[in-house]
């Protein structure tokens, strides 16, 4: 044979090597699901602590921005703070908006725009001071647009604008005015007796009811709430004038309008009580101007409540507004100090639109 055949007889052919994979056993494939069960446990904890950690630090509640007008590419911003309906409670959406611009740096100016009747004196207190502390800490100037109505607090809260000139704009069919203090009091003796019913509280004094309506308000009485009411009018009038500089100078001509009157636009800016007729884009326009804004350098922007949220998704929000509208109809009940256009305080209901302005 020759040597290329033996070569061949001789090759030595490998087996193949087989690799047999062992399936993991019953234990182990559980161990296996619950590392990750515990993973995805632990990831929707570790998300909703963040979750929990941003809604602790966040004072505005997740309300959104949308565009209004402007140059929607541009860098600087003016921000419409809405200031809409009955001012009940200064810790709502108002101050949420005052705090979300607080936050963003690129707004440069602001627009309030006011539609209310007013409210409480604490609430509308408590706006106006957050207010001048965000123009001051903020340095940003602030011009209003009245709406259809800004009387009594709603006129109160305008006063933010300080010595800014040129700085009030009133829509040509707006109402506002009615600087004055208004505590309700309906005296329903005759009713009760009408139907024989009799209060039969029991108090520490009787001045603790002199707000009561089953009983007429004492001559006495009526002098210790009248004088208490003075003096919140007192305030009112120094929060016009430090809004209104004319009255300054001019205090008679102040206490002349001081009545609780209400007044057309026109006769609003006769007055020295607004600055110019015009609408929400003047009022814009004229923010830009006081800041300084090139144009084409800006956009304005407003804010809404947010409109999806947990509670939403699981049905409790309607539930929640009933909750929230029922303490506040209880709240209006209860007799105090009004800086407010009507001796009714309105109704809400969140079902015909909204009247509140927290």
């Amino acid at each position: 044979m020759s040597a290329t055949g033996d070569s061949q007889n001789s090759a030595v052919i490998a087996p193949t090597s087989i690799v047999v994979r062992q399936m993991p056993s019953v234990g182990n494939r559980l161990a296996m699901s619950i590392g990750w069960l515990g993973f995805v446990v632990c990831g929707i904890i570790a998300l909703t602590l963040m979750q929990a950690k941003q809604s602790y630090f966040d004072t505005t509640a997740g309300i959104t921005e949308s565009f209004h007008s402007g140059n929607a590419n541009a860098p600087q911003k003016i921000a419409i703070l809405s200031l809409t309906g009955l001012i009940a409670n200064g810790e709502g959406f108002v101050k949420q908006q005052i705090d979300r611009i607080r936050a963003d740096n690129d707004i440069k100016a602001i627009v309030l725009r006011v539609n209310s009747p007013g409210g409480t004196v604490t609430a509308s207190d408590y706006m106006y001071h957050h207010l001048t502390k965000l123009m001051k800490e903020q340095k940003l100037p602030l011009v209003v647009s009245m709406g259809s109505i800004a009387t009594s607090g709603g006129y109160y809260v305008s006063m933010a604008v300080g010595n800014q000139e040129d700085s009030i704009f009133a829509e040509p069919t707006s109402t506002t005015g009615s600087i004055g203090v208004i505590i309700p009091h309906y005296d329903l003796t005759g009713l009760l007796a009408k139907y024989d019913v009799k209060d039969d509280s029991i108090a520490s004094h009787p001045r603790k009811q002199m707000l009561s309506p089953t009983r007429p308000i004492e001559a006495e009485e009526r002098l210790l709430l009248q004088a208490y009411v003075d003096e919140t009018f007192e305030r009112f009038k120094m929060i016009v004038k430090s809004g209104r500089p004319v009255f300054r100078q001019q205090e008679e001509a102040l206490t002349e309008l001081a009545t609780g009157e209400v007044f057309t636009a026109a006769t609003a800016q006769r007055l020295g009580l607004v600055d110019k007729i015009g609408f929400i884009e003047d009022a814009i326009d004229r923010a830009a101007e006081l800041a300084n804004l090139q144009s084409g350098q800006w956009y304005a922007v407003r804010y809404s409540p947010p409109t999806l949220s947990l509670k939403n998704l699981a049905g409790l929000a309607e539930s929640q507004s009933d909750y929230q509208n029922l303490r506040t109809l209880f709240e209006l009940s209860t007799p105090q100090a009004y800086y407010l256009s009507t001796s009714i305080p309105p109704l809400l209901s969140h079902r015909e639109g909204k009247f509140i302005a927290n």
